[in-house]
């Protein structure tokens, strides 16, 4: 008898392992489930490459190029300036780089089609834009523009950090000027059709808002890296994992989570080559910690809360916090 206790100990926790395997694939069930529901939506999914209709025409396509895209033609550019276009270098080569970097585009549009599956499983009114390839003189600010029928995408903004065109960039920048992070800028864009920027003004808010972006991105980008969501190369997310603990411990011993000090944007949360805790420590960090740190808290919000992705995007930042009781990774 007295070592029933032991055997009994020993069968227990045999039995939270079997319960917690049982879980395990009900869970991975379930998720299969799911890709296969989202992976059945129908959907039209029209890219007309523009790119390469323009670098394939010559002066007297113009009119021709005109008619099918007037929405790139703006009234207040004459013709010549796009007749000097034809023969441009600089544009020329553009293209030709693009052509090298996506060839047929078939990639992208796959992956293109099922972020807008996912888009539409979550929120099935959305219409699908008609898609649009361009070059845009590495304009990289707007090399994602969607609207409610139309999405422009500058392929020349996606050739690689390394390439000679983004010689004269900013290395910060240069980084998320890849193909890898296409489909997660277009998940972005997205985003701000759905999410409305906080009025509230605290550094939470801001963080929360953030945070709500990215946790869209685990829901429509299921099989990319949290480093492609968030544009961390893997060091970067490394370190933000590994400081998790840190980072929190500085945000609330300085009592910045409820500060409305516009400055903590351009320290934590804006595009930057590092965040600026005002430490040693500040140039081994990755930029936009405070997104980071606000996806944490999301995540753990919907770990614990029953409520639709919709739902969540609409509840405030201050009931979000609380409802997560978050505890940062150790």
């Amino acid at each position: 008898m007295k070592s029933f206790p032991k055997y009994f100990g020993i069968l227990s926790r045999s039995g939270l392992i079997l319960l917690g395997l049982l879980f395990l694939v009900i869970g991975c069930d379930n998720r299969d489930k799911k890709a296969d529901e989202i992976s059945k939506i129908p959907l039209e999914l029209s890219v007309s490459r523009f790119d390469r209709d323009f670098a394939d025409a010559s002066p007297a396509d113009l009119p021709r190029l005109k008619k099918r895209y007037p929405y790139l033609f703006p009234s207040q550019f004459p013709d010549s300036m796009w007749v000097a276009k034809f023969s441009d270098t600089i544009q020329t080569e553009l293209s030709e780089e693009v052509d090298k970097a996506f060839g047929n585009f078939d990639k992208e549009t796959e992956d293109l089609k099922s972020l807008f599956q996912h888009i539409k499983y979550y929120f099935p009114k959305w219409k699908v834009p008609k898609v649009v390839t361009v070059t845009s003189d590495v304009r990289y600010n707007d090399r994602v523009i969607l609207t409610d029928t139309l999405l422009l995408l500058g392929l020349d903004n996606y050739l690689g950090p390394d390439h000679h065109f983004y010689g004269s960039i900013q290395r910060y920048i240069a980084e998320g000027l890849d193909k890898r992070y296409l489909c997660s800028d277009v998940a972005s864009a997205f985003s701000k059709q759905v999410l409305k920027f906080p009025r509230n003004r605290t550094f939470l808010a801001r963080m929360v808002y953030y945070g709500k972006e990215l946790y869209l991105k685990d829901k429509l980008l299921p099989n990319a890296t949290d480093g492609e969501k968030i544009g961390y190369s893997p060091e970067d997310l490394a370190w933000a994992r590994d400081s998790e603990s840190q980072i929190w411990r500085h945000f609330v011993e300085n009592e910045l989570l409820y500060s409305t000090d516009a400055k903590l944007d351009r320290r934590f949360l804006d595009p930057a080559p590092f965040s600026k805790f005002q430490l040693e420590l500040d140039r081994d960090s990755p930029g936009r910690l405070g997104r980071y740190m606000g996806w944490q808290i999301v995540r753990a919000f919907m770990d614990k809360n029953e409520v639709t992705l919709e739902q969540m995007l609409a509840i405030p930042a201050d009931e979000i916090f609380k409802k997560s009781n978050y505890k940062p990774k150790k």
